[in-house]
């Protein structure tokens, strides 16, 4: 079906920065939408940001101003660029995709750790 492979995650001060990737595989079509969410200890499964191959995008009001997402359409790669990181913003980062047009089910990669500490 569709395999999603996340690579970048790892230990930052505050302040810092990393960037997310995620490689897309399979059956993918013209019209989806990619996109990140991240679950912290003890929290549920929270969106973070997701851009659609039309271009739109959206984000986590914790997220705005810090946080972009974008697309490398062509390889189906999709990326996380995170700055003015938080300790709040540790938690395990998943990448997903929905196929549109027709509307499909959310795959999920297996998600990559991100830890904000001094």
């Amino acid at each position: 079906q569709v395999q999603l492979v996340e690579s970048g995650g790892g230990l930052v001060q505050p302040g810092g920065s990393l960037r997310l990737s995620c490689a897309a595989s399979g059956s993918i079509f013209g019209a989806n939408v990619m996109g990140w969410y991240r679950q912290a200890p003890g929290k549920e499964r929270e969106l973070v940001a997701t851009r659609r191959t039309s271009g739109i995008t959206t984000y986590a009001d914790s997220v705005k101003g810090r946080f972009t997402i974008s697309r490398d359409n062509a390889g189906n790669t999709v990326y996380l660029q995170m700055n003015s990181l938080k300790p709040e913003d540790t938690a395990v980062y998943y990448c997903s995709l929905r196929n549109l047009i027709p509307n499909g089910l959310v795959y999920w990669g297996k998600g990559t750790p991100v830890t904000v500490s001094p």
